[in-house]
């Protein structure tokens, strides 16, 4: 399993993921599962993965094959796409037709195979938008009331989320959001964990602005960790009832 989330916020975006896949409690590996696309001043186009492999794999490899076509079209190519309603269409529709594929050659062996994305950016003369794109291609997208969006094993960490994460919350305030996010998430589920990428993308940039891998044994991370943990246990005891 995995754990990716998104904020749309005013001034940006801020966008984080895990790394591990496991296909049993002895088959644990890392793959990156934030793929980001730019054309520096023109677009940037960040995208989140969960769920299979094999499924996530084929539909980024579909994308890049459509954006790398010599007779790429606005139609098929996330590069080409003239808004970012139009990308998460493209991208939509590829993760439904892979899905459909994939899961009919898996259900003769009565198996399934799902994955879900968050698709996130803007275009030059558009709007930052980000969008949550479910397994059969259609999607939603995050909102001033709800201005983040996950994927993968997200209860663990949506109440800081939900406490805390507004539209008006700075980029700064923003990933310290969600790093304690999927400290909490990294906590409680095994499933998920180091390393994590992160990512922020200014608004009106048309590029990332900063990225970050952290490996186990970071040293801020481990420090925020503990911070947070021990704020918790304090404001536990100060609380009375």
């Amino acid at each position: 399993m995995t754990y990716g989330v998104g904020l749309l916020l005013e001034r940006g975006m801020v966008l984080l993921s895990d790394t591990r896949t496991n296909a049993g409690l002895d088959n644990i590996a890392t793959y990156r599962k934030q793929h980001v696309f730019e054309v520096p001043g023109e677009r940037v186009i960040a995208i989140l993965t969960a769920g299979s492999l094999s499924v996530t794999q084929t539909t980024l490899a579909r994308l890049r094959a459509a954006m790398e076509r010599a007779d790429a079209d606005e139609e098929h190519s996330i590069l080409r796409a003239p808004t970012m309603l139009a990308v998460a269409a493209i991208i939509g529709r590829t993760l439904g037709e892979v899905t459909a594929e994939i899961g009919e050659k898996l259900a003769r062996m009565k198996q399934t195979a799902t994955a879900s994305l968050i698709v996130g950016g803007q275009r030059r003369g558009g709007d930052m938008r980000l969008f949550l794109i479910y397994p059969e291609g259609n999607f939603i997208e995050a909102t001033e009331d709800t201005p983040f969006l996950q994927i993968g094993e997200h209860k663990y960490g949506k109440p800081i989320l939900d406490r805390v994460v507004r539209r008006d919350t700075s980029l700064a305030d923003g990933r310290k959001a969600v790093l304690l996010s999927m400290d909490s998430t990294l906590r409680s589920n095994l499933s998920v964990g180091l390393p994590l990428d992160l990512a922020m993308i200014e608004r009106d940039a048309f590029r990332v602005a900063e990225t970050r891998r952290i490996e186990d044994g970071d040293p801020a991370f481990r420090a925020m960790s503990e911070a947070w943990s021990a704020a918790l246990r304090d404001a536990f005891r100060r609380i009375e009832i």
